[in-house]
């Protein structure tokens, strides 16, 4: 992973914290409905660069015939 993609989450990451700090802030309903949409958009971002960046989790091909090989052999 490059230096770059660090910055842009650890930029992602700030951004959230901060947006999490400002709504714990008295907000009009516009500015809390601006923030929300804000900190939904960076964590969209954010889970989008961590996921090609680092899969977390894969799954194993449908093999029928290796339990069938496996069962074979008992």
């Amino acid at each position: 992973m490059l230096d770059q993609d660090f910055a842009r989450i650890r930029a992602h990451r700030n951004n959230l914290s901060r947006y999490r700090r400002l709504l714990k802030t008295h907000l009009s309903d516009v500015e809390r409905q601006f923030i929300e949409r804000r900190l939904a958009e960076e964590q969209t971002a954010l889970e989008a660069l961590t996921g090609d960046a680092i899969p977390a989790a894969f799954s194993l091909p449908n093999m029928p015939s290796m339990s069938i090989a496996a069962g074979a052999e008992r």
